[in-house]
Formats: C-alpha cells, structure tokens, sequence
C-alpha cells in the first residue's frame, strides 16, 4: 500500500577528498600504527602529533575519521566497521554514527536475517548517539534513515507511525546543516512519497492506522530544486526525481530536461545505473 521511502543512497561528495588526501591520511595512519608505543596508541582521543610542514595538530582521532570516511566513499564498508567498531564503546558520537551509517549500507547486500540484525544494530547506536548530543546534523539525519529501515521490518503501520518522527529529524537535520544536499533530496522524497498516494489508500490507512501525514509534488520539487542548487549533479536519483516530480505537475518539457540529465549521468554504482533505466522507461513513454 505504502511504497518504500527511498533512503537507500549513497553519499558521494560531502566526505570526498582528494586522492592525494586520502594518501596523505592513510600514510599517516601507518606510520603511526609502525611507531607509536602501545600506550600512546591505546590513548585514541589524546595522543597528538604536530606536522613539521604547517605547524597543524592532527590527534589520532581525526585521522582514524577522515581513514574512515576515505574507505566510506570506495564502498569498503566492511573495512569501515571493522576499522570503528573497536571504538563503539567510547561512547563517542562521530564514531557511533559512522558505524550506524556504514551498517545500513552493509544491509542493503546482505541477506534478510544478516540485515535486520545490522539494521537493529544500527538504530542501537543512532539512538544512543541522539541521547548524548541532540544537535548533531548527521545524527538526526541518519536516526531518521535508519528509523525508517527498521520500522520496514516492522509492519506498515509502524512505517505510517514514524512518518512524523522520520520527517522531523530530517527537517532537524537540514536546519543544522542546510547545505548537505542528500537531507534534501531526503524531505523531497518524503513530500513525494506522501503526496503519490491515492485518495483510495490514504482513505484506507486514514482509517485502519490514523492519520496520514499530507504533502504535495510542489513541496517535493522545493527539497529537490534546493538538493540541486547547494550541490550540483550530486546524486543521479535527485535529478530523477525533479523529472518524475515535474511530470507530476503537468511539465513536460522541464520533466524530459532532468530525464535526459539522468540518462546521461556517469553512473558509479547500482543507484545510479538503477536511475538511469528508470529514466529512459519513462522517456520511453513520453
């Protein structure tokens, strides 16, 4: 009755570093794992080291994120939450979100049972993360991801429920961060969710859950339109949706202009390759 929200992205630009970067991070980090004393080494968050070059502190904690963050965006999740997971116990927000992050990823190839149980896992450390700081973007971003994949194995009427709550964190999200272009894309996907359903079947969830939420294609062209300014050509699913949103709202010629755009965006994994299939069934019948 309910589709499913489409929260299955891939991040691509907001931790993209160079490669040069990247090389720069990771020869620190083993040089350091090759000399420093295991004390200095078992004191993550304390030991600093100053670089000679710029006279810039760099502590083992913002190398062992931007390692991290580096493996994130190759799609080596597995090697992030190996790489983190040792640290879950810190108690630190960056490190409980990363891995929250990189098990919903990690969930979308494994199988039903290993999903759920990272899924499970995940909303265990997003959640713990919100207790100890609530004004933290990424936090609320990605506790209303990962509350709407949990809530999937939970029923439809545990999915309607969280709608509110679901779109709040992301609405809290986007205020504390207004230029990450995926929260964005995120609330567009919500109007547009909302708004596709059919008198019939909100009718019949109005009536076996409750109230649905209401939205309309004009709210969902605001997120998308705003997702493509702050960021351009970010996600191909985001330039699909401004086509499929614009056809929605009678626009013919605005929905074939972000249609093409799919079509012809470089694709770099199955998102994108699913987006531009989609793309070009729907140029198909226009």
């Amino acid at each position: 009755m309910f589709r499913r929200f489409i929260f299955g992205f891939r991040q691509t630009k907001f931790f993209q570093r160079t490669v040069s970067t990247q090389i720069f991070l990771q020869n620190k980090w083993k040089k350091r794992a090759i000399i420093a004393p295991p004390v200095a080494s078992m004191a993550l968050w304390g030991f600093n080291k100053k670089d000679d070059d710029n006279d810039n502190v760099i502590t083992n904690k913002q190398v062992l994120l931007a390692k991290a963050d580096a493996l994130y965006e190759n799609s080596e999740y597995q090697n992030v939450y190996d790489l983190l997971k040792k640290y879950k116990e810190n108690k630190d927000v960056e490190i409980l979100w990363r891995l929250a992050r990189t098990l919903f990823n990690m969930s979308k190839t494994a199988s039903d049972v290993e999903g759920k149980k990272m899924i499970y896992e995940a909303y265990e450390l997003i959640d713990e993360a919100l207790k100890l700081k609530d004004d933290h973007w990424a936090v609320h971003k990605w506790f209303a991801v990962v509350l709407d994949k949990k809530n999937n194995y939970e029923g439809i009427k545990a999915r309607l429920n969280s709608l509110y709550t679901v779109k709040t964190h992301l609405m809290k999200a986007s205020e504390l961060n207004p230029n990450d272009a995926t929260t964005l894309y995120m609330l567009g996907n919500w109007c547009y969710q909302v708004a596709d359903l059919a008198w019939y079947q909100r009718k019949i969830a109005n009536t076996i859950f409750g109230k649905v939420p209401e939205s309309t294609f004009d709210d969902a062209l605001i997120y998308f339109e705003k997702a493509e300014i702050v960021d351009p050509l970010f996600y191909s699913h985001n330039l699909l949706s401004l086509g499929k949103t614009y056809l929605k709202l009678g626009k013919k010629t605005e929905a074939i202009k972000y249609l093409k755009m799919t079509t012809d965006y470089l694709a770099r994994n199955n998102d994108d390759h699913a987006a531009k299939v989609e793309a070009s069934k729907i140029l198909g019948t226009l």
